[in-house]
């Protein structure tokens, strides 16, 4: 009795996880499964590349990002079908996930910082903050004339708005406790000669 209580438990917990995985949004950098029951050569892991897709044999270059194991089953199933006598069964599951890099935001810093470039941060962090985490200003920066270029997802324009790190804000100045978003652009031009 025991042992059959067990085994209704274990199947029950495996079709929770089939369940699961059903629903889950397949994401970049996720690892997932591919069997082909008519062909065992077939069957490997593949990876979800940065763009979504992967790649198969016999099928090419399928998107899988964003979508269900069962919508991935699905499209491999039919580009597979003409190379088979009946339609081959596909099976498609998740073996990792990706390392949620997608946590992550890019944010820019060029000209007159002390390590200009690309910073990937987490979300929440203020314009003072990411100043900082770039190794501060150089001694040639324009304290004064700090630019956050941001551009408006919903009309595509760029804004620009000025941040004066001498008052930490202002008249015409942004506070250093702006929240910075995905892709702001934070420029610090030269100090001109008699700034």
């Amino acid at each position: 009795m025991i042992r059959f209580l067990m085994t209704v438990l274990f199947m029950a917990g495996l079709a929770g996880a089939a369940s699961a995985q059903s629903s889950y949004s397949i994401q970049p950098g996720d690892v997932l499964q591919i069997e082909v029951l008519e062909d065992p050569d077939l069957g490997r892991d593949v990876l979800v590349l940065p763009d979504g897709s992967i790649s198969f044999p016999l099928a090419g270059t399928v998107r899988a990002g964003g979508r269900t194991v069962d919508g991935v089953a699905s499209t491999i199933t039919s580009r597979l079908a003409d190379d088979f006598a009946v339609e081959p069964t596909v099976l498609v599951s998740v073996a990792s996930l990706g390392e949620g890099e997608s946590d992550l935001i890019d944010i820019y810093i060029m000209g007159e910082a002390n390590e200009p470039g690309l910073r990937e941060v987490e979300p929440g962090i203020t314009l003072l903050q990411f100043l900082a985490a770039s190794g501060g200003l150089s001694r040639f920066a324009a304290e004064k004339r700090i630019q956050l270029r941001r551009i408006d997802p919903q009309t595509g324009q760029e804004r620009v708005y000025r941040f004066n790190y001498r008052t930490m804000g202002g008249d015409d100045s942004i506070r250093g406790t702006t929240v910075l978003a995905p892709g702001d652009v934070i420029v610090v031009p030269e100090r001109r000669l008699f700034e």
